[in-house]
């Protein structure tokens, strides 16, 4: 277990930013996270029980209902299949905001102009960890022999790869957010809407946004209409550091992203008004979007890769 602690320290996502290429991120964050399970419960998306038969020697006795035991008196079997085909759908925001931040976006005014950032690393903005996300994902799925779909949308839905299995498949969606670029404008409810009406098989849809939208009621109609159509929905709602805690100090400018308009202010006069306001913004989505059975979930770019995924399964495993 120290070797895996040890070893954590490299799914910093900071870190994993410097390796560049999403396929080895996502064999690194994925082998090392499945090694970390060792006996959890854990094995997967697609296991289902089918049925039991009596035992036989030979059996693997683990398998064994003692449940069923303590009422007939007799041995049985839990029997699994495992299906090949449960599709993943997985939905990226790519507006402006979503690039947040850029070194730019973290510049102080000062006499020599300092940024928040330390040496020449980058910040790691919230679009390209989705990207670390996405393949991570992709790759685990595909271990699982699950299909996975990939679509990324701004104001509207830009592409749309449907769910396969394929080495191949998995490939192309790395390929393609490896080409990300984010957009200007959004409104995120509209393309939800136009990618519930293209999905006509059941599954499971995972949409990655920072949920930044005029009319947050729209999104939540739009993720409440991939839920009515039968699909499991999970939101992972990204967020920065710098957007959670707010902790800037010198005078500051702020420009929105997709309108630009800004301001100049001292962030102290502001710290407490716009926590105020945004742990509303947070709490909105959390409370309706679990009221409607759909899984919130808050990432704060800052969190290891593989502690995310520990997350997403956790929650999973409810589901199942």
């Amino acid at each position: 277990m120290q070797q895996i602690s040890e070893g954590r320290r490299f799914l910093n996502p900071t870190i994993l930013a410097q390796i560049g290429n999403l396929e080895l991120i996502a064999k690194f964050v994925v082998e090392g996270f499945i090694s970390g399970l060792h006996k959890s419960p854990y094995h997967g998306f697609s296991v289902e029980f089918s049925q039991y038969r009596q035992y036989m020697p030979g059996d693997d006795t683990k398998h064994i209902d003692w449940k069923v035991y303590g009422k007939t008196d007799r041995y049985y079997i839990k029997q699994f299949e495992e299906e090949t085909n449960l599709n993943c759908y997985i939905l990226l925001d790519t507006s402006q905001s979503m690039a947040y931040p850029s070194p730019e976006d973290l510049q102080e005014i000062d006499a020599v102009s300092e940024t928040e950032t330390s040496g020449n690393v980058e910040p790691l903005s919230k679009l390209r960890y989705a990207c670390f996300l996405i393949a991570s994902l992709s790759y685990f799925m595909a271990k699982q022999k699950d299909a996975v779909g990939f679509a990324y949308f701004d104001e509207k839905v830009h592409q749309y790869l449907p769910a396969r299995s394929s080495a191949s498949h998995m490939h192309s969606i790395l390929l393609t957010l490896e080409n990300l670029q984010s957009a200007k404008e959004t409104r995120i409810g509209e393309p939800l809407h136009e990618i519930a009406e293209r999905l006509t098989k059941r599954g499971l849809v995972i949409v990655i946004s920072d949920l930044y939208d005029e009319n947050p009621d729209e999104v939540i109609e739009g993720l409440e209409h991939l839920r009515y159509d039968g699909h499991e929905v999970i939101v992972f709602h990204l967020l920065s550091e710098q957007e959670v805690e707010f902790e800037f100090e010198r005078l500051i400018r702020f420009v929105d992203a997709e309108n630009d308009q800004e301001i100049i202010t001292t962030p102290q006069v502001i710290r407490e008004s716009y926590l105020s306001n945004f742990n509303e913004f947070i709490d909105h989505y959390r409370t309706t979007l679990n009221q409607s059975d759909i899984d919130y979930n808050l990432i704060n770019t800052s969190t290891p890769i593989d502690r995310a995924l520990s997350s997403y399964l956790a929650k999973r495993q409810g589901f199942l």
